[in-house]
């Protein structure tokens, strides 16, 4: 079955180049040049992943992103013209799993939907423990559906989100560093900040309130085994 991937973008040239190598690729895929129109799209059908453009008219990219997060987990590729690292960060905050900066090249971009496909399914080659359900403290997360449960209720949780907790609690009270955590979830070849952690933690702990994950600090991370060592 082919992976469906939606692009948005509002320049043809740029929209048409990107659809013609995903296509050749063997991508199903959908195109808009708008926010709302490809938001449209969502009531027929759901895709396997988005490109999509920030610059876009009308509602931009970001307040795209923002709603694909609350009704979906799928893959974020944002593509834009502003190469400053605030938009990365922010657009990496809000979601999205990659982000390219224009112009780039189309082998570029196919490569990184390749790896992110390749990824979505298996957080980490490092993952030694194959069991498909996880428990620490009120922590339960289920690899087969990809489901994260704190305190007894189901949390939305993003692809990367996902990735960094099963990486970090099938690994307890081993100390990551961000490069390497950076390369674990975003892959060897991501040129962007390790920010991009950081900024991962946090949204982590907004939403499970209480996670035991420890600040090691000038190095990383790690997901303490007892609570109240935490505490």
């Amino acid at each position: 079955m082919k992976n469906k991937i939606f692009v948005v973008e509002d320049d043809p040239n740029i929209r048409d180049i990107v659809v013609a190598y995903l296509k050749k690729e063997g991508y199903e895929v959908q195109m808009a040049d708008n926010a709302e129109d490809a938001w449209e799209m969502t009531n027929k059908e759901q895709p396997d992943m988005w490109v999509l453009d920030i610059m876009l008219p009308g509602m931009d990219g970001y307040e795209l992103c923002k709603k694909i997060r609350q009704i979906s987990e799928v893959p974020i590729i944002i593509i834009s013209a502003k190469d400053d690292e605030v938009d990365k960060i922010l657009g990496l905050e809000l979601g999205s799993d990659d982000y390219l900066t224009k112009p780039f090249s189309p082998r570029e971009l196919v490569a990184r939907v390749k790896r992110i496909f390749k990824r979505v399914d298996v957080s980490s080659n490092s993952v030694t423990d194959t069991s498909h359900e996880v428990k620490l403290g009120d922590l339960t997360i289920n690899t087969d559906d990809r489901r994260v449960f704190w305190e007894g209720k189901e949390v939305e949780v993003t692809a990367k989100e996902f990735d960094m907790l099963n990486i970090l609690i099938r690994n307890q009270n081993r100390a990551f560093a961000r490069d390497e955590l950076l390369e674990l979830i975003w892959g060897e070849d991501y040129f962007g900040s390790d920010r991009a952690v950081d900024d991962l933690i946090k949204r982590l702990r907004k939403k499970l309130d209480g996670l035991p994950v420890e600040t090691v600090w000038g190095y990383g991370y790690r997901m303490r085994s007892h609570l109240e060592e935490n505490q």
